[in-house]
């Protein structure tokens, strides 16, 4: 084994630690648009007439949109750095492995 095994292998944990909270704001993200497209519903079914509610309502679908896009962008972000650190972790766990060789 290397000299490097016990700082490899802290590195992996850290890793795995990163990449779990990043599961975890992945989760929330999903269920902030979730939930925002749930209410969109609600409102639409509830406000569907009235030619001044409907204005009201275009600017919460806008506003709602604009929010559904800002968590998809940060979603695929934290999806890219979960990748690339999962990566890393097959990376450092290889590189592990052939040093016990």
């Amino acid at each position: 084994m290397s000299d490097n095994a016990p700082t490899d292998q802290r590195a992996i944990k850290d890793l795995g630690t990163l990449v779990h909270h990043l599961a975890d704001e992945l989760a929330a993200f999903r269920r902030r648009a979730l939930t925002a497209e749930a209410r969109l519903k609600e409102v639409e079914v509830a406000e569907g007439g009235a030619g001044a509610v409907n204005l009201d309502l275009a600017t919460r679908v806008a506003h709602l949109e604009k929010e559904n896009e800002r968590l998809q962008s940060k979603l695929e972000s934290a999806s890219t750095r979960a990748k690339q650190m999962l990566d890393r972790v097959r990376f450092l766990r290889q590189q592990a492995q052939g040093g016990e060789r």
